[in-house]
């Protein structure tokens, strides 16, 4: 039973144009009632990777259909040797030997980023029992940036008594350069409009229009000076884009502080898009407010990349996947 009314709104989207999504934990039982709650919405078409006799067996004991399902056991796969010979052409460049390749294509998360690259699968979620790098290395190696010269990053979706925020980037660029910063703003600015959020976007700081001093601060304005000469572009200057910086929390979220911080700022007291100067400070942040503050976090979101692969908290319960393949859907959505 989903609880948040906000993802319950994300399937329904989802459901106005169905896509495959891979799931390659078949072993845990959260993703497997993940699977079951998704596929018996409609809102997309299910490919679990894992024993099918397990599966099967599971999904029997707790009464459950798996109308929507499809189970694939890669290692009996048709597909197998052309997934294989997909990423030794990939990255062969790189090093790989056919060898490696064929034990690569073995592992879950390759397989599954190979049924994207393929056109096998629109999205895939993972990371209820593995690493972030373990989800986002097969994603960065095979399915790349969409923008030439632009790092892939991530987001969460935060939600405050139900309504949406963009955090970014929390989990991905651990140190930023100006340029990336710049890259991330905007990319998360499309990810709101993509999600149906306001894009007023702060560059957050410990400073507000330079009430503080140092690197840091300077970094935070760089970025931003970078990120608004970008919004003239035809790329950006008609998505309705409002970003503005360097702004502290306070100033960006509270629009008392923000008359008396930054009162020119269209976008201090309404930002809906936070983008954090470092991954420390967003992830810091992020966890608090989840912890201490009450808010749901769906995430780490990538964004950037050609196609949808997405990561979960290994401490995630049930709901979060149905949120992340509720998110996935929507992202596979052009």
């Amino acid at each position: 039973m989903i609880k948040s009314k906000y993802i319950l709104s994300l399937l329904e989207k989802a459901k106005k144009d169905v896509k495959t999504i891979v799931l390659p934990e078949g072993e845990d039982e959260r993703v497997l009632e993940a699977a079951h709650i998704v596929a018996s919405e409609k809102a997309a078409k299910i490919v679990i990777l894992g024993s099918i006799e397990k599966i099967k067996a599971f999904y029997a004991a707790n009464n459950w259909d798996l109308d929507g399902i499809e189970i694939i056991e890669p290692e009996r796969s048709a597909n197998l040797k052309a997934y294989t010979e997909l990423l030794y052409n990939l990255r062969k460049e790189k090093g790989l030997t056919e060898e490696d390749a064929a034990k690569l294509a073995l592992n879950y998360n390759y397989f599954g980023t190979l049924m994207i690259k393929s056109g096998h699968a629109d999205g895939m979620v993972s990371g209820a029992n593995h690493s972030t790098a373990d989800t986002v290395r097969p994603a960065l190696q095979i399915i790349k940036s969409a923008k030439k010269g632009r790092s892939a990053s991530s987001f969460f979706i935060m939600l405050s008594n139900n309504v949406p925020y963009i955090f970014s980037d929390c989990g991905i660029i651990i140190n930023p350069t100006d340029q990336e910063l710049a890259d991330i703003a905007l990319d998360a600015a499309e990810t709101a409009i993509q999600f149906g959020i306001e894009p007023n976007v702060a560059m957050l700081s410990f400073s507000t229009k330079g009430s503080g001093k140092g690197d840091e601060v300077e970094k935070v304005q760089r970025a931003t000076n970078l990120a608004l000469e970008a919004l003239k572009t035809d790329e950006y200057k008609n998505l309705g884009i409002k970003l503005d910086g360097e702004l502290q929390a306070d100033a960006a979220l509270d629009s008392v502080v923000a008359a008396k911080k930054a009162p020119n700022s269209e976008v201090a007291g309404k930002a809906r898009v936070l983008i954090f100067p470092s991954l420390e400070a967003g992830n810091i942040c992020y966890k608090m407010l989840q912890r201490l503050g009450g808010c749901e976090a769906y995430g780490p979101i990538l964004q950037g990349l050609n196609a949808p692969v997405n990561d979960l908290s290994r401490g995630c319960f049930a709901e979060d996947v149905v949120g992340a393949i509720a998110i996935t859907c929507l992202q596979a959505t052009k």
